[in-house]
């Protein structure tokens, strides 16, 4: 009777974590894991092997290209720990290297998946308007030059709000994937030179965020028409007459919601 006791008590050790990470994206190649690449996953499984893991491989909300970065990235992961749970955080960023963090750090529920579980999930993304670049802010944001209408910028913000056919601003995850997505939350707000865009939707399409503000950039600095954007989101035109991306360093990863928030 007391072994089999015993075995009880070992198995309620294992438990599903939730935590929120923080990271610089400038030295890894994405969030998720890569062979032969430095990535935030492959990072934290690594602390988390010096912990006692013994899993496959944790969950992450959501993959970050590589240069992004985040400050409410939501990963999971189950590990037996037999000590408390604010013991496990400072534990993990202990094995942690110093572009990486776990903000925050509680149990979940055995079925929560931080992927599948999200309602929404907000960027940001931050560029500055001056005609000669400035080495303290390059690593963190874009540099635009011309600078940007602000009126036109708020009325091109606009039109993304609700949901569209986002063909002609991202990829699908997968071919199968539908490209209608739909977004809660978008505007700007300025700062003197600086730009920030923030934006919330139940889910994006690959690099959609960085091509939302390269375009909505292009419409501000007379480049692109607004009827080209308005027609791309009615008619869900895989493309624009205009080409590119907003670079990695200016976006970051700032929440993912569930549903008890």
């Amino acid at each position: 009777m007391g072994r089999r006791s015993h075995r009880l008590t070992a198995a309620t050790l294992m438990a599903r974590y939730q935590i929120i990470l923080a990271y610089d994206g400038t030295g890894f190649s994405g969030s998720q894991r890569q062979a032969n690449a430095r990535t935030v996953q492959g990072v934290l499984e690594t602390a988390l092997r010096s912990l006692g893991w013994t899993g496959r491989s944790v969950w992450l909300a959501g993959r970050t290209d590589a240069g992004v970065h985040a400050e409410g990235q939501v990963a999971a992961f189950d590990l037996d720990w037999p000590h408390p749970v604010a013991a496990l955080q400072r534990a993990l960023n202990a094995h942690l290297p110093p572009d990486v963090a776990v903000r925050a750090l509680r149990r979940a529920a055995d079925g929560f998946h931080p992927r599948f579980s999200a309602r929404s999930r907000r960027y940001r993304y931050h560029l500055y308007c001056q005609s000669v670049r400035d080495p303290l802010q390059e690593r963190y944001a874009w540099r635009v030059w011309p600078p940007l209408d602000g009126a036109v910028l708020q009325q091109v913000s606009r039109l993304f709000a609700g949901e569209h056919d986002f063909s002609a601003f991202g990829t699908p995850p997968r071919p199968e994937s539908t490209p209608v997505r739909q977004v809660f939350y978008t505007a700007w707000r300025q700062e003197g030179d600086h730009w920030f865009y923030e934006v919330e939707a139940n889910a994006f399409l690959y690099r959609m965020v960085r091509r939302l503000v390269f375009v909505q950039t292009a419409v501000a600095q007379g480049r692109l028409s607004l009827a080209a954007v308005t027609a791309a989101l009615q008619n869900g035109q895989a493309g624009i007459p205009l080409a590119g991306l907003a670079p990695a360093r200016g976006l970051t990863l700032v929440q993912v919601r569930y549903a008890p928030d």
